[in-house]
């Protein structure tokens, strides 16, 4: 059974064959002595190594070059510095490319990756397969036993392309033959009588690169994310074969890449693993000037946006999990060079850990002078010399090293739960019921609608819990509602029958069920149903819509007098309007508007033990954070009349100690009172009930609430 350290993980990729003074052929230089002290110093305790040098560990065809990792895993071992071994699977030496050109992936029918990046090849082609996996044994024989090695990384930010080759497109083929059986009953589901698309026999089916029929788009993108799980779960498999027990095996995951899946994938793995990226210096301030519009891609930037990808990480296995990349300094290209203000380090590892981190790990050790990523800053500059970076990321080591396993997996609290969905996601990238601001398609749609729930939950100071909408099969909607009491489900469109049902059954077993735009719209084919909106949950929600419309501008929107909602009078309605007609249900909101004030806004109706509320439209931020503030009155932590730029994040270490983990995201000191009686993990003062607890400038205090 995989087994993690007793404290929080702390270190950086390590890529000592980069380095300038490297040199295959050599014994240890002094840069490696020097690089590992550091570290050391620095209260590192694990590195990650090998993932990106293929072409190192096989520089020619059946060569192999297995020994030159091992004075870093022996230096390592003897300060103590634990290692994470990479298979190095992501990045194909040229010699493979070249003898084996048909493992060249295709981003379209007969038009191919080009070479000089990474992750070109079809990993499902058989000839890579055979490669793949010979390294992987090769490497895998000869370090599984060094005492250094506690883990695995296989591959590296999985998912990057969807791969048109023949052999891939055969296969889904065969994948649609498996699962529906025979050619008439593919044509009914996807509805294939529309434009003539009716297929005679599986030789008929189209190439995907033209396709425009939702049904079959939602096919392709679930099967790519089989694909890339597979190839991850493959590879975990074999490493296992001469892991130790005790070893946990992963991958880290990009989780905005194409061909992810996080919650099938993890499923493969020991634990999950992300590289959150952020904006630093301003990109980290509160009051949040982020605007509403704002796209969040492969980096984030807003204080709530950095949660909210701790909090995806956490849903993929509803458990702690590693950073297995983040920011050491300026991240991305050499045009946007932004290192963190002072303390920045420390607020952003403690966030991660508070939310669930097991590991902080950055990426990487040394800034490379050469390559791609040469203004992807490391823990150490071009120069190779510690400055300020290196000692803010040694203060919090030592910081992590004093909290020891108090922090260790925490437990993260969550007021309010959201349903995330994968396939609808997937669809709405391609047809997206949103525009651009110039009217083009809008691809991030489904984070449009997502975005803005999740976003008034954190300007509220309430913590969110995400689940996966597979996961909820995981549990009864009697437990849903005690582990639950919130469940907001926004642009769930894309989905089934049976997961409808369990909404409504939580609801009447006592959840507040909250359903957003879009949400049970449509089938698991993603055709539109029949039955009147939001589908099956007419009855418990008590309203019903068959009309809707883009939101061009923001629509006022008032609270009913005498109601629940208190709203700011800038509370707005965005983007979208549900035409919801009230059947047997209470409004609570309604829009300031001639033609959509003749429909409510925000509804609600008690079901059974429980309750349903329906948002017709994505709220603006005044509104989203009303909405969150009614439906969780309480936080657990407890914290109340925060400062616009102060959060409270709160948890349960894994020895039932309650840990709360305060920021203060702004250059203005803060003050704030704490609301049990607390003591620093840090320091060991004591914070009486009460009292008032002093932050600094991007500061941040760790705080144990002592067993009672």
């Amino acid at each position: 059974m995989a087994v993690l350290p007793a404290r929080v993980l702390f270190g950086a990729a390590y890529y000592h064959e980069y380095t300038p003074a490297y040199d295959l052929q050599s014994p240890p230089h002094e840069q490696l002595k020097t690089d590992l002290d550091l570290m050391a110093d620095a209260h590192f305790t694990v590195i990650r190594v090998g993932e990106s040098v293929w072409s190192t560990w096989e520089p020619e065809n059946g060569r192999f070059d297995l020994d030159w990792l091992q004075p870093v895993l022996d230096s390592a071992h003897e300060r103590g510095i634990s290692v994470i071994l990479g298979t190095p699977t992501y990045a194909v030496p040229p010699w493979l490319a070249r003898q084996y050109p048909e493992i060249t992936g295709e981003h379209a029918t007969g038009q191919r990756l080009g070479w000089g990046a990474r992750q070109e090849a079809d990993f499902t082609h058989p000839a890579f397969r055979f490669h793949a996996e010979r390294v992987i044994r090769k490497m895998a024989a000869r370090y599984a036993d060094h005492p250094a090695v506690i883990g695995w990384q296989v591959d590296n930010e999985p998912g990057l392309h969807l791969f048109h080759n023949h052999g891939v497109f055969q296969r889904f083929v065969d994948h649609l033959r498996e699962k529906y059986g025979d050619i008439e009953t593919l044509n009914r589901e996807w509805g294939l009588v529309y434009w003539s698309h009716r297929l005679s026999t599986w030789a008929d089916l189209w190439r995907p690169d033209g396709n425009a029929q939702p049904q079959y788009d939602v096919a392709w993108r679930e099967f790519q994310a089989r694909q890339v799980t597979e190839f991850i779960g493959w590879q975990a498999d074999i490493v296992r074969e001469y892991a130790r027990p005790e070893h946990f095996v992963t991958t880290c995951i990009s989780y905005t890449r194409r061909g992810v899946e996080d919650d099938e994938m993890t499923d493969r793995l020991d634990i999950a693993s992300g590289n959150p990226y952020y904006d630093m210096q301003d990109g980290l301030a509160l009051p949040d000037p982020t605007p509403e519009d704002h796209e969040q891609i492969w980096k984030t930037t807003g204080v709530w946006a950095m949660y909210q990808a701790a909090d995806w990480m956490f849903s993929s296995r509803q458990e702690p999990f590693l950073v297995t990349e983040t920011n050491a300094n300026s991240i991305g290209f050499p045009w946007d060079n932004r290192p963190g203000y002072d303390g920045q380090w420390r607020q952003t590892a403690w966030a991660h850990v508070a939310r669930g981190a097991r590991m902080i790990e950055y990426w990487q050790w040394q800034t490379l002078r050469f390559g791609a990523e040469t203004y992807w800053g490391g823990v150490l500059p071009h120069s190779g010399r510690p400055g300020r970076t290196y000692a803010e990321i040694a203060r919090l080591g030592a910081e992590l090293e004093a909290a020891g396993p108090l922090v260790a997996g925490i437990e993260p609290d969550a007021d309010i739960a959201m349903v995330y969905s994968m396939p609808s996601k997937w669809l709405m990238q391609k047809y997206p019921p949103l525009a651009t601001a110039d009217g083009e398609p809008d691809p991030a749609a489904y984070h449009r609608f997502f975005d803005p729930f999740y976003r008034g939950a954190f300007d509220a100071g309430r913590q969110v819990r995400i689940v996966h909408a597979r996961q909820l099969g995981g549990m009864t909607p009697e437990e849903g509602a005690r582990r639950h009491p919130v469940l907001v489900v926004p642009a769930l469109y894309v989905v089934d029958d049976a997961t409808i049902d369990w909404l409504g059954a939580y609801a009447d077993a006592g959840g507040h069920l909250v359903l957003g735009p879009r949400t049970a719209y449509a089938d698991h084919e993603a055709r539109a149903r029949q039955e009147p909106a939001p589908g099956r949950l007419v009855e418990a929600a008590g309203v019903q819509y068959d009309e809707f419309s883009n939101l061009p501008q923001h629509i006022p929107v008032r609270a009913v007098p005498g109601g629940p909602l208190d709203l700011p009078e800038d509370a707005t309605a965005t983007r979208w309007a549900d035409g919801l007609t009230v059947v047997d249900a209470d409004v609570l909101v309604e829009y300031d508007h001639p033609h959509f004030g003749r429909w409510p806004a925000v509804t609600t109706r008690r079901h059974g033990a429980g309750q349903v509320t329906c948002v017709g439209t994505v709220p603006g931020r005044g509104l989203a954070q009303a909405l969150a503030a009614w439906l969780a009155p309480a936080t657990r932590g407890g914290w109340q009349g925060l400062p616009g730029s102060v959060t409270a994040t709160t948890g349960t270490s894994p020895d039932g100690r309650r840990v709360h983990v305060v920021h203060n995201w702004s250059w203005e000191p803060a003050r704030v009172q704490a609301p049990v009686e607390l003591s620093d993990v840090l320091d060991g003062s004591a914070v009486p009930a009460g009292t008032a607890l002093d932050l600094g400038p991007w500061d941040v205090r760790v705080l144990v609430q002592p067993n009672t």
